[in-house]
């Protein structure tokens, strides 16, 4: 009997992605999500779903009892910065929280493998503008505070109960599914990208342009996009090398540089054949002018190599999801 793996979250953004890629490997998968901002849908070769709260110890205990998981992808949270600023408890229960709950019944069922969606927003504002693992941990928000807490969390029950698990610290995911199966759909998203894709369409009357002073090339922010896909290929290359009993640890997903804001408005513009509203802002408080990821470890532990990582592909892909969804493809 091959074993089953419990995503939570997996109806997800990035969630939907890692489901899909694992089953198409041959994996049989069980997501767990209550759809708050998943999508039924967004399960595309008929995985099971099971709709609960993470923090419904109850539904969760019996859903191990019947599947007796040896490996858990944890991606449910929330995960919007600025809310997280004026809605902490969200997040710290949200996420910390939950967190906690899944871990306990994770030692209670004896799950080997634990692989968790983490973020960059654990260093805060790197100096010098990139990040490796081994970068200052300094969260200049609740959210990056909350995934923060999980991973100390996380390392300390690997510690003392022989979980192996991987933390996977994600920089400027991007992109849909090249065949515009599945991608991003969150109403009030913020990523530039989809942001831009949308104003394109004309369902946003402008983009904004969030500080111009920037020292910068071109005085713009720039941020480490990277493509869904390769991502999410990076939750299985790290499945692979927990089984391969490879040794607890934090890990970086980005491809090493960066795009500034006019960069990636210049490539929706040249993609798209629109030419966009762009208005002009002051800086937001707390952006960095640039976060890029120092990302050889996981290259180097488990040969995850990008197969995306080419800003005008993340947009092409991008934009066919978006007209996709406004029915203009």
């Amino acid at each position: 009997m091959s074993e089953t793996i419990l995503v939570s979250g997996g109806c997800g953004y990035i969630g939907s992605h890692v489901v899909r890629q694992l089953s198409e490997a041959g994996r049989t998968v069980v997501v767990y999500d209550n759809l708050s901002t998943g999508f039924r849908d967004a399960l595309t070769r008929g995985e099971t779903l099971v709709e609960g709260e993470l923090a419904d110890r109850a539904r969760l205990e019996e859903l191990f009892q019947r599947h007796r998981f040896t490996t858990v992808l944890h991606f449910a949270a929330a995960i919007i910065a600025p809310e997280s600023v004026s809605l902490p408890l969200k997040y710290y229960g949200n996420n910390t929280r939950n967190t906690l709950g899944l871990l306990e019944t994770c030692v209670k069922y004896g799950v080997k493998r634990f692989i968790f969606s983490s973020t960059a927003a654990v260093y805060g504002i790197p100096a010098g503008g990139a990040a490796s693992e081994e970068s200052t941990l300094a969260p200049i928000n609740p959210y990056g505070t909350s995934k923060l807490m999980s991973e100390w969390m996380l390392r300390d029950v690997g510690a003392a109960h022989g979980l192996g698990y991987v933390a996977l610290r994600y920089f400027n995911v991007a992109g849909a599914d090249p065949q515009a199966r599945m991608g991003q759909r969150t109403p009030e998203a913020t990523h530039l990208i989809k942001v831009a894709c949308q104003a394109a369409l004309g369902m946003r009357e402008s983009v904004s342009v969030y500080g111009t002073d920037y020292l910068t090339p071109d005085g713009t922010g720039i941020r480490d996009y990277i493509h869904i896909e390769d991502l999410a290929s990076a939750h299985l290359h790290a499945l692979a090398y927990l089984e391969k009993g490879g040794e607890s640890t934090a890990m970086n997903v980005g491809y090493g540089h960066g795009s500034s804001v006019r960069e990636v408005l210049d490539v929706v513009q040249k993609v798209s054949g629109v030419t966009l509203n762009i208005v002009e802002a002051e800086r937001r408080p707390g952006d960095p002018a640039s976060l890029v990821a120092q990302a050889d470890k996981i290259t180097g532990l488990t040969g995850w190599q990008p197969r995306y990582n080419n800003l005008e592909t993340i947009v092409a892909d991008a934009w066919r999801w978006e007209s996709k969804l406004a029915g203009k493809s």
